[in-house]
């Protein structure tokens, strides 16, 4: 079976508490707007020629693959970040590079760190780097956090 080439994507991000480190994580993909799907975790290459769009109304149930990153704590008061990012190269026939990243840190730590690593990679596959989009999120836990930032590639 081949799967169809994506031809949009988008960016987005969530935080959430939670009973468990899971429902933490579920909520934080409810607060993502991608909650109701099956996630497909991918490597991280976005398609040449790849439309950003705001978002998608995503089919309950759909298997959607994502690049993502992703962090839980339950330590009350302790600061998580996760961030993604796209590099893409001048050359619009070659795809871009996604770059996931989560730590114990502050928002702009963490996608700073991401846009970092996406211009390395790029760098590693000899591409001049055109542009870097990134998005992140930072959360407080207060008993059982999560925090989540994902590439959604899409038909």
């Amino acid at each position: 079976m081949i799967i169809k080439t994506p031809t949009t994507y988008f960016m987005t991000s969530g935080s959430s508490e939670g009973f468990t480190k899971l429902n933490a994580f579920d909520g934080a993909l409810m607060a993502a707007g991608i909650g109701n799907t099956n996630l497909v975790k991918m490597s991280s290459i976005c398609p040449p020629h790849t439309t950003q769009v705001d978002s998608v109304n995503l089919p309950h149930g759909a298997l959607v693959p994502v690049a993502y990153a992703s962090i839980t704590s339950d330590r009350p008061g302790e600061v998580i970040a996760a961030a993604v990012a796209i590099a893409f190269p001048t050359d619009e026939d070659h795809a871009g590079l996604i770059m996931e990243y989560s730590a114990s840190d502050t928002k702009e730590h963490v996608e700073e760190k991401v846009r970092k690593m996406a211009e390395e990679g790029m760098k590693m596959r000899g591409k001049e780097v055109r542009e870097i989009k990134s998005v992140a999120v930072e959360h407080t836990v207060k008993a059982c956090g999560a925090a989540f930032a994902a590439v959604v590639l899409w038909d």
